[in-house]
């Protein structure tokens, strides 16, 4: 993929890269985006320089070793901050979902003082892509996340539409013919995680097709990743 602007018609510029690589995309596949494309094409693209640094983020940030303006930029995308401690902000982003940083950071960002905001709508942004595309393929918005109990990162799904995000297999029998009581697919997630094993950060491998997942692919857009943050009142952590 060239290097996304803001304001770029992100479906264009797919479907030209898709048809000088020889690759038909089409109906049943699985076309994930990384968040990164998406909001630089929305122009979610903040100057440090601009930013007005309040005292709440001028003390968070001496606390945390971390540029005020930056802890500032993160405040402003976050409704609620759940941990503030080794460097890092936990918080609850204005999408509804939780993650460190509130999803700003500044990798494959031109410039030394900008930084990239998540999508205001990323289940909003796929929509309007596989609109746009016409061919029936489903959309994800992926993006890293990291994971409370486990060490590594994993893409996670943010946005999709035209996929059954969960797959609820409550009430199915297992190989033996016990009944699943809790087994519940995240079939969008694992989309974004499959597609994470062929990019590299450096690469500009930005949108992978995933096939082999036409069972899950549907004519309506659907609920959309929304549907896969656990409600607050789920939490079992707070």
């Amino acid at each position: 993929m060239p290097e996304v602007l803001p304001g770029a018609a992100l479906a264009e510029v797919i479907t030209d890269v898709a048809a000088g690589a020889g690759v038909a995309i089409g109906r049943g596949d699985v076309v994930v985006l990384s968040q990164k494309i998406v909001s630089k094409a929305e122009g979610r693209l903040v100057a440090l320089d601009d930013v007005s640094v309040s005292g709440r983020a001028r003390q968070m940030a001496e606390r945390l070793h971390k540029d005020p303006r930056l802890v500032q930029v993160i405040l402003d995308e976050s409704v609620e901050v759940l941990r503030a401690e080794r460097g890092v902000l936990i918080t609850r982003t204005r999408q509804g979902l939780v993650c460190a940083n509130a999803g700003v950071d500044q990798s494959n960002v031109p410039g030394d003082d900008v930084v990239c905001l998540l999508p205001e709508d990323p289940d909003k942004s796929a929509r309007t892509v596989r609109v746009q595309l016409a061919n029936g393929a489903a959309v994800v918005v992926a993006d890293s996340f990291g994971r409370a109990w486990r060490l590594g990162q994993a893409d996670v799904a943010i946005g999709c539409a035209g996929l059954t995000p969960l797959d609820d297999r409550r009430g199915t029998k297992d190989a033996e013919g016990r009944e699943l009581t809790a087994t519940v697919e995240a079939i969008a997630d694992q989309a974004a995680s499959a597609a994470a094993l062929v990019r590299d950060k450096a690469g500009r491998e930005s949108v992978v097709v995933v096939r082999g997942l036409e069972r899950f692919v549907t004519e309506g857009d659907g609920p959309g990743a929304a549907a896969i943050v656990r409600p607050v009142d789920e939490d079992l952590f707070r």
